[in-house]
């Protein structure tokens, strides 16, 4: 008897794409002004490093190169600033969810048609609402 057998990593897509580096302003690099003043910085650092001595270790030599590069990039193009996400869940949420909950418990209290009626447009009220803040549209599309 033979079997195959494979076996897949499970790795989360969110965790994979997390990066806590630092970004840099590379939108100044379309300016011809920056990107000279960049190119100029980056090779005087070069040319500080072939100065250095040949015997060095390879691996503390490339730690050297990107060290030099990564400074004169903070230095010549700045930082991006981290965009912050737009709150999604606000008062208005709570209010539709809160009376939602209202709807439900008076459902289960007395369960006639009117009461499910008035549950199912509460619910989907609350979603709705729900789903415009996520998608970020205006209340005036309403």
């Amino acid at each position: 008897m033979v079997a195959k057998f494979r076996e897949c990593l499970a790795i989360s897509k969110q965790t994979a794409q997390n990066f806590d580096g630092e970004r840099f302003n590379l939108t100044k690099l379309n300016v011809l002004d920056y990107r000279k003043q960049n190119q100029i910085e980056i090779s005087n650092k070069y040319a500080a490093l072939q100065n250095l001595n040949d015997n060095e270790d390879i691996n503390r030599a490339w730690e050297n190169t990107q060290e030099n590069i990564k400074t004169s990039a903070k230095e010549g193009l700045g930082l991006t600033d981290w965009k912050q996400p737009k709150p999604r869940f606000d008062e208005e949420c709570l209010g539709c969810l809160y009376q939602r909950k209202q709807a439900k418990i008076q459902w289960l209290q007395d369960p006639k048609q009117s009461n499910v009626s008035n549950l199912n447009n509460v619910r989907h009220e609350a979603s709705r609402q729900c789903k415009k803040k996520k998608n970020g549209i205006p209340e005036s599309y309403s």
